[in-house]
């Protein structure tokens, strides 16, 4: 078998099931497995690796949030708890780290706010350091009464964070300065867009935002010296002429090489496919790849040219080999069953 990747895959499981998977993916085929499991933590919906790979954060979203900080073992992969902090809100759907590794960053969807801890020093959390909250509403009464920051994204250079706030239809943008959330500018979308998750374009001159309630991508122009974000283009993440009603986008995605950009739609069930336009950052359609499985929540890029669809309500990972020169997406094949997969983290280094 050639070098195998391995990767982490979140759960919407129970405090006493398997909560984070850790997989491995054939680097010839794409074909996955489970290598083993973790339990003691509940709906595991979203994880962090820190920039040295030797830590791993897992938010827990329940009423009571939690931030679960792991050490893993390098030759193995195995995770083993150290921490775990409050997030001092219901729901925490998200969580990042900086680039330096310094500070950790959750947001409550249900809660309304964010917060910031610093690193402690045995790799744990250490101290809250901030906790901002987001007030106001949106159009949709059904899914904007209120305050929803559905992600937290430090920037590359660690001067500012992003928050995706779905019930504001804005992207906040704060300056991180010694780990306190500076309240700086907001980036508004338009009404009913509901902002969920946001991605940086690999030479920090472009924004990805995916837009939930309305099933759009939104590009943006990045100031990296302001933090300003200028909208240069909405596009539709579904095919001309599609009728789903109850389409929600969900991830998205830029590759590495910074050519080609996806997006994951609920409901339609697919892996929306882009071209990066290097000199604007707008975006051009390539096609659109069903994901083989009900509600694709997240995906995730792997080393070697690989994408992963996690099918939360289909209870699969599905493997797609990406094509370099077309960024088309080629199913492989294989599929590998897990109950409730909400989240895929790759490992920084392959298994050896």
């Amino acid at each position: 078998m050639e070098q195998e990747q391995l990767f982490y895959t979140g759960t919407y499981a129970s405090r006493t099931e398997t909560g984070i998977y850790l997989c491995a993916l054939d680097g010839e085929s794409g074909e996955m497995r489970i290598v083993s499991g973790t339990e003691g933590i509940e709906r595991p919906s979203f994880l962090a690796l820190s920039p040295d790979g030797s830590r791993l954060y897992a938010v827990s979203e329940a009423a009571e949030g939690h931030i679960y900080a792991y050490a893993v073992d390098a030759g193995t992969g195995e995770l083993h708890m150290l921490d775990r902090k409050t997030t001092e809100g219901a729901d925490p759907c998200y969580v990042s780290v900086t680039s330096d590794g310094r500070y950790v960053m959750a947001s409550n969807y249900s809660g309304g706010n964010a917060v910031v801890y610093d690193s402690g020093p045995d790799g744990g959390l250490g101290s809250l350091q901030a906790q901002v909250k987001h007030t106001g509403s949106g159009i949709r009464q059904d899914r904007q009464e209120g305050p929803h920051p559905h992600s937290i994204v430090p920037d590359p250079s660690g001067g500012y964070v992003m928050i995706c706030d779905l019930g504001l239809d804005e992207v906040v943008v704060y300056r991180l300065e010694e780990g306190k959330l500076v309240t700086h500018r907001e980036a508004e979308l338009p009404p009913g867009s509901g902002p969920r998750h946001l991605v940086f374009h690999p030479t920090n001159k472009f924004v990805y935002v995916a837009n939930e309630l309305n099933s759009t991508v939104t590009a943006f122009i990045y100031n990296e010296q302001t933090g300003k974000l200028q909208p240069v283009q909405h596009l539709s993440t579904l095919p001309e002429g599609a009728v789903v009603p109850d389409n929600t986008a969900a991830d998205i995605r830029v590759t590495a090489c910074g050519r080609y950009l996806y997006v994951s739609n609920r409901g339609h069930n697919s892996i929306a496919a882009f071209r990066i336009d290097q000199d604007s950052g707008k975006l051009e359609v390539i096609d659109w790849v069903e994901t083989f499985g009900a509600t694709p929540r997240n995906f995730n890029l792997l080393p070697g040219g690989y994408l992963i669809a996690a099918n939360q309500d289909g209870g699969n990972l599905v493997s797609f080999a990406i094509d370099g020169e077309s960024g088309r997406l080629q199913r492989t094949g294989y599929v590998l069953e897990i109950p409730s997969p909400v989240c895929i983290e790759p490992m920084q280094k392959p298994a050896k």
